[in-house]
């Protein structure tokens, strides 16, 4: 008995994903996390992106977090504190899960886009055990949302926020990417779409098209 194939359908996830601290991100992968700052540094954030720190546990970056809990003890010493949400776009990542790891300052030059600290892992300078991330290029981590901030300018934050989304030539320009024409999704910088003509009836197609019926497979039918 013959068996013939004439396309395809498949469902993906959402592209953005929520991991449990404990989970390992994957690479390539776009996850939900959070950024923990105070209420002036908020405002400009949001307006301007995010700029790279000097320096940290992990060297040069921007430092955060899929666990809540760990963005909302920061910055340490005052109370008027604000948690970003942020779209993270991960890149190659690096596990760094002890002290003086080899690569703990490094990463970044080996050809790694994040460096993760699990939880729990035993770094001493991670008396908290919550699960921390740095991420080398600031244009990696976009502002979506205020997870936390006082309510005296909650408000006056979200609509920074939204504005950022709707105003060409902000931070948010930074994650700006182009359309595939074929399968609709977008199309990162380090993730290149694969075009090709279906082995039966020649259409254009990419392989991350969530759907394709041959039409060679539909004539064959009639």
């Amino acid at each position: 008995m013959s068996l013939q194939f004439f396309g395809w359908e498949v469902t993906y996830d959402s592209p953005r994903v929520e991991l449990g601290a404990s989970q390992a991100p994957k690479d390539q992968n776009t996850y939900i996390m959070y950024h923990g700052t105070s209420i002036a540094n908020a405002r400009l954030i949001i307006t301007n992106g995010f700029q790279q720190s000097s320096g940290g546990m992990l060297g040069k970056g921007v430092y955060v977090s899929r666990d809540k809990r760990k963005a909302e003890r920061y910055p340490l010493n005052i109370t008027d504190r604000v948690v970003l949400e942020l779209h993270v776009r991960v890149g190659r990542v690096k596990r760094i899960d002890k002290d003086n790891h080899p690569m703990q300052y490094t990463w970044s030059t080996q050809g790694y886009d994040t460096a993760w600290v699990p939880p729990n892992c035993g770094m001493k300078a991670v008396p908290s055990g919550l699960e921390e991330d740095c991420v080398f290029d600031p244009k990696r981590v976009k502002v979506v949302g205020i997870a936390k901030a006082p309510d005296t300018v909650l408000t006056e934050l979200q609509q920074l926020v939204a504005d950022s989304v709707n105003t060409p030539g902000t931070a948010d320009r930074v994650d700006a990417v182009d359309v595939c024409s074929l399968c609709k999704r977008k199309i990162q910088q380090d993730s290149p779409h694969i075009t090709q003509q279906c082995w039966g009836c020649q259409q254009n197609i990419c392989t991350l098209m969530t759907k394709h019926v041959c039409r060679a497979g539909l004539r064959g039918k009639q």
